[in-house]
């Protein structure tokens, strides 16, 4: 009895010491637990300190702001990261350029002179250069992309919002929070994240991201992170204003119409309009006219008022096509300076008014790749201006390809963005000097063509007009004294063609893997071999316009066609 008396008295003496360590744990893990993992940490944002940063949906960007209020400036590298990628400085002359299909505006650092659209505007704010980076005042910002921002004189963050941009605003509700009647913005997406600061009831917040659970908000301070969605009141959505314009005529005019363009191919000689035989569906004529000759940027012209003359009563626009004169150099020089790039642009539109074109084609090709740049930065210049004079404003490109200076140069997608149209020449498949004979345009190859701009680049495919070839290539296939196959070709049009199957008396064979018709004949002992472009060809072509809804057809050249080729073609684009 005694011993069971001694054990009882040790147990209970042992009772008090386990208990108060269980609270000790018990307390310890409800700290953690309510200052950890339920988090009470407190963290201040990065950014916290800098003296202007910027916020675009919510995200910190690498650069800061200039100026407050009225003197607020804005970094082109934010701005071409988040507004327009297009935003240019050219630091060799100081020169700035905003550019969008209705306005180009042109201001220089440390300078209120500027131009929009060639005409004197005069800023309030200069332009400034800061070490590498050019700051854009927020006005001009404001008239070209309907820029809005909030600015917060604690924080001194500023919030930039783009025109076009809808923002979902909302307020905290504390009701249901806890005793001290805030609510904690989390840095990241979960209660375990520490807390970036407590928001007071009806704090407003613009809600940049909904989750399942929480969602991601930004404060007028700033301070952006994760909110409980119990605690959010979703209050005033808002759409930004962006610049209205009311649509030309000439944009009017061609809204829900078809293009059918033939390109008249000009060399030494003016075309006799009076051997001209009409072209029924034809409304688009494009003379290749004008050649940018030097690195200065003159711009020679072989127009023809008696032409403009015949296709304005034939019931034609004029699109005068301007190239390049496919001179790498040239273009390098011509492209390389707002000055230059300018000069060119108002050539052009002197010879519009002077001659009555209703729009400008632009050819330009055999382009260094580091130069590509510029071409979109000359078509986004010209198309304001094209527009304010009424001009329709066009631009060839070839397929897509690995080809340096014929295609890599082109950025479809950007240039797509400006033009009214992009004319895809859907040719040269096998060009002249090929190694290899083969059709100059196969079915499969143009709609993979058309298909990769549409897909990759996103061009509207109501802008998109289908060029096809008119004409067909003869190929020879010899063999050598080393017995090597040596190929040539000669380019031929439709009538000639014909010609040469009715004296040989041919019998064509559709190829099924190009879609065309295919002629093969022994001459002086050679392999003649010629992959027709007729009716047949062209009748696939027009039905594939149809199927991807395209904004018409273009045809290479005028010189080329016969009969047959207007009829089928004047098919093209109706389901537009």
């Amino acid at each position: 009895m005694g011993r069971k008396s001694k054990y009882t008295r040790r147990k209970r003496r042992s009772f008090w010491p386990g208990l108060l360590g269980a609270c000790l744990v018990a307390g310890g893990a409800y700290w953690l637990i309510t200052s950890l993992w339920l988090n009470k940490v407190y963290e201040d944002p990065d950014w916290l300190g800098r003296n202007q940063p910027i916020f675009v949906d919510g995200q910190l960007m690498n650069e800061e702001a200039l100026g407050t209020g009225n003197q607020l400036k804005l970094p082109v590298k934010v701005l071409q990261e988040s507004i327009d990628p297009g935003i240019r400085y050219e630091p060799d002359s100081g020169d700035i350029i905003i550019a969008s299909p209705q306005r180009v505006l042109h201001m220089r650092e440390d300078s209120t002179k500027a131009e929009l659209n060639h005409q004197d505007y005069p800023l309030k704010v200069k332009p400034e250069v800061k070490g590498e980076e050019a700051y854009i005042p927020l006005q001009p910002l404001k008239e070209v992309y309907g820029l809005s921002v909030q600015e917060d004189t604690t924080t001194g963050a500023v919030i930039l919002m783009r025109g076009g941009d809808t923002i979902q605003y909302a307020s905290i509700d504390t009701r249901s929070s806890d005793k001290d009647k805030t609510v904690p913005l989390y840095k990241r997406g979960d209660e375990t994240s520490p807390i970036l600061t407590d928001m007071q009831q009806n704090t407003r917040i613009r809600v940049w991201q909904t989750g399942k659970d929480q969602s991601f908000v930004q404060m007028d301070n700033g301070y952006a992170g994760y909110v409980n969605n119990d605690y959010v009141v979703l209050g005033e959505k808002k759409t930004l204003d962006t610049p209205k314009f009311t649509p030309t005529a000439a944009e009017k005019k061609w809204k829900n119409k078809p293009v059918n363009l033939v390109w008249e191919a000009v060399y030494n000689r003016q075309p006799d309009v009076s051997s001209i035989g009409k072209m029924p569906g034809v409304n688009v004529v494009s003379p290749t006219w004008f050649h940018i000759t030097d690195g200065k940027g003159a711009v020679k012209s072989k127009a023809d008022q008696s032409y403009v003359n015949w296709a304005h009563r034939s019931g034609m626009e004029v699109w005068g096509l301007m190239d390049n004169s496919f001179d790498p150099d040239i273009t390098k020089d011509a492209l390389s300076t707002y000055a230059k790039r300018t000069h060119i642009i108002e050539q052009m539109l002197a010879y519009a008014q002077t001659y009555r074109l209703d729009g400008i084609n632009i050819d330009f090709e055999n382009v260094y790749t580091d130069d590509g740049a510029n071409v979109t930065q000359f078509v986004r210049e010209i198309k304001a201006m094209a527009r304010i004079h009424g001009l329709i404003l066009s631009v060839d490109v070839t397929p897509k390809s690995n080809s340096e200076m014929w295609s890599a140069f082109l950025d479809r997608r950007g240039l797509g963005a400006f033009v009214d149209y992009m004319m895809v020449m859907a040719y040269d498949e096998h060009w002249a000097a090929s190694p290899k004979a083969g059709s100059v345009a196969s079915l499969p190859w143009t709609e993979s063509s058309v298909r990769r701009i549409l897909e990759e680049d996103e061009v509207p495919a109501d802008k998109l007009v289908m060029a096809v070839p008119l004409y067909t290539r003869i190929w020879t296939e010899k063999e050598n004294e080393q017995g090597e196959i040596k190929v040539s070709s000669k380019a031929v049009g439709m009538n000639t063609v014909q010609e040469l199957i009715k004296e040989k008396k041919l019998k064509l064979v559709l190829d099924q893997a190009s879609g065309q018709n295919y002629v093969e004949y022994k001459e002086d002992g050679a392999v003649q071999k010629i992959w027709i472009e007729d009716a047949v060809s062209l009748q696939a072509r027009v039905e594939l316009i149809a199927s991807l809804k395209l904004g018409g057809v273009a045809a290479w050249n005028r010189s080329f066609a016969n009969a047959s080729a207007w009829k089928t073609l004047k098919q093209a684009g109706y389901s537009k």
